[in-house]
């Protein structure tokens, strides 16, 4: 078989090791320029699905839908056929569905409409997975006697989003969970079970979650973000409750790689640790990146989860509007910091999930993800709705056995030029930014008393392990774990053109505690080398640094409310224009400067 040499982007080669008793992933990480295809990458490429050989058409590229489809029917065939085990999932991201303007959810069904025919013909193992925020966050000319209302969350809009999965390949089954904005009818609904009740009502569910067996041995499963309304930060974060978590965590148990369970997983956000692209002005900042953000020790027990059952294969969400054609929009597992590359993610592929209207997307991009697989292994693809529904091959995953596997990029990154636009630096142990000796020296700069400027890149970890660093003239928080980012702790206005140093500030508790129980205290300062200001970062009451003042968006809208009420009164009272009427008033409360429930904009 003859390979391009500027396809393969990377290769994953699945070797057995020890690590105690745990069989663990040594990988060669990816890069986002062409390589040389090593040997070894050449024996590998004999997938259950891929085959180029006597012309067959190169699916790594965008392709026609029905071309596209012949050549995966063809490839499976000439490597074993279809049995029982085969299948295919259609996975549509962040809908926002407006019902003024449907053109383009009209035409994601046209797109969708050839691929689920050929899998019903083929197999008949086929399933369509909503990856939640089914509703636009804003008025729609819904509510004649509400102009106010959002749409989202409503019944009409739950209504609205049933009749659209229902009927996007009828006869093919249909699963949803919710994200952060599908419990937003706060004028209909007073709490989030009454809103929680009403999408479940609409969608046909029985509980938030969901637990779909498409084929042999394979599982598909949801878990739904629950709380808006008793959010106790920002009320973006998508957040599963425990009742969720734990009932996972039993069907995890309960369904072993080591019985040849497959598994995978369908949030609106992805998990801590997942090494997906995300976009640092907005999710990071405002603490809601991952599922359960505000969390810590939720937050990460998705990640841990993942580590401890390998027969999670992969892991869907969507959340971060972005598309599919940069390679870090599907992330492979990689191992302990010990062994290689960090951090371990298990036995799991995590992909990102675009958008299907163009109002939505963040970058341009109008695609869904296309999953297809059997017991050998399975491909992630794009649907591409911007390009009439053609279809391209993004990646390959071939189980070694039911613990390991082999995956392969199978294209370039489409979108390399956009890079510094969207990518966000991440830690890796013993990268070049990494700053040694701020959790042992009694002293230590940061910046080696240079000012901070926006090319400053440098990460470090405190003697309590918890892990700051600068990146783009902000001071952020990683978690000490997976170094994923958390949030903001000082804006680029409090931290350009001043120099960071960490220095002890005394023993905890040290009267009560003896030798290696003693914790060390630190203080990590900010300083003006001209002025002479210096700012200390003090933490959380939780121990952590970064900002946890984002509010709840109902709180918010209620402010916005008040507000309105007062330009009303001031313009009957003092016969003053809108205009000067919006001038006139303001508002005082706590540490917050406005209503707009961004981090960015309240220090």
């Amino acid at each position: 078989m003859t390979i391009s040499n500027s396809k393969i982007q990377l290769s994953l080669a699945i070797t057995v090791m020890m690590l105690s008793t745990t069989e663990v992933f040594s990988f060669t990480p990816p890069t986002l320029r062409k390589r040389q295809v090593s040997l070894r990458t050449e024996t590998m490429l004999s997938t259950p699905f891929f085959d180029k050989s006597d012309g067959m058409t190169d699916r790594s590229e965008l392709v026609e839908a029905e071309q596209w489809l012949d050549a995966a029917v063809s490839s499976t065939l000439k490597t074993g056929g279809f049995d029982e085990s085969s299948f295919l999932v259609g996975i549509l991201g962040d809908l926002h569905i407006d019902p003024r303007k449907m053109e383009d959810y009209e035409d994601g069904k046209k797109d969708w409409k050839p691929i689920f025919d050929a899998a019903q013909l083929a197999h008949g193992n086929t399933c369509l997975v909503s990856l939640g925020d089914l509703g636009e966050s804003k008025n729609c000319d819904h509510n004649k006697d509400n102009p106010a209302e959002l749409y989202s969350g409503t019944t009409l809009c739950h209504e609205v989003a049933a009749d659209f999965l229902s009927n996007l390949a009828p006869g093919i089954p249909y699963e949803v969970i919710g994200g952060n904005h599908d419990l937003e009818g706060i004028d209909e609904f007073a709490t989030d079970e009454e809103n929680l009740e009403a999408f479940m009502k609409a969608h046909g569910k029985r509980r938030p979650q969901f637990c779909h067996q498409v084929a042999d041995k394979t599982l598909l499963v949801g878990l739904g973000s629950t709380v808006f309304r008793d959010a106790p930060y920002t009320s973006h974060e998508v957040i599963i409750d425990q009742a969720q978590i734990d009932w996972f965590e039993d069907l995890l148990k309960n369904h072993p790689a080591d019985e040849d369970w497959k598994i995978f997983v369908f949030t609106h956000a992805p998990p801590n640790g997942s090494g997906l692209r995300i976009i640092q002005e907005n999710h990071v900042v405002n603490g809601c990146c991952w599922l359960n953000h505000s969390d810590e020790s939720q937050c990460r027990k998705f990640i841990e989860l993942v580590r401890e059952h390998r027969s999670i294969k992969a892991w869907f969400s969507g959340h971060f509007h972005l598309g599919q054609d940069y390679q870090d929009s599907i992330t492979f597992p990689t191992i302990p910091v010990e062994e290689g590359p960090y951090p371990n993610r298990g036995s799991c592929v995590f992909a990102q999930t675009s958008v299907i209207g163009k109002g939505t997307s963040r970058d341009g991009r109008q695609q869904s993800r296309l999953l297809r697989g059997n017991k050998d292994g399975f491909e992630i693809c794009t649907v591409d709705h911007k390009e009439g529904g053609k279809i391209r091959l993004d990646a390959t995953i071939t189980y070694s056995d039911n613990s390991h596997a082999v995956g392969i990029y199978m294209h370039d990154d489409a979108a390399y030029e956009h890079d510094n636009y969207f990518k966000v630096y991440q830690p890796v142990e013993g990268d070049q930014q990494y700053v040694r000796g701020a959790d042992t020296q009694e002293v230590c700069s940061i910046t080696d008393n240079d000012p901070v400027t926006m090319d400053t890149k440098a990460w470090w970890r405190l003697s309590n392990n918890r892990v700051l660093g600068v990146l783009n003239g902000m001071l952020l928080e990683y978690d000490q774990s997976t170094l994923a980012p958390l949030g903001l702790v000082l804006t680029k206005e409090e931290l350009l053109g001043k120099s960071i140093t960490v220095v002890d500030s005394g023993i905890a508790d040290s009267d009560d505690m003896e030798g290696d129980e003693c914790e060390r205290e630190q203080a990590v300062l900010v300083h003006d080398l001209e002025t002479k200001q210096t700012t200390i970062v003090q933490p959380n009451e939780d121990g952590s640094y970064w900002r946890k003042i984002v509010r709840n968006k109902i709180a918010r809208m209620q402010e916005k409310r008040r507000e309105q009420a007062a330009i009303q009164y001031i313009q009957e009272r003092a016969g003053l224009e809108e205009k000067e009427a919006k001038k006139a008033i303001q508002s005082t409360w706590g540490p917050y400067t406005t209503t707009s429930g961004n981090a960015l904009q309240s220090a």
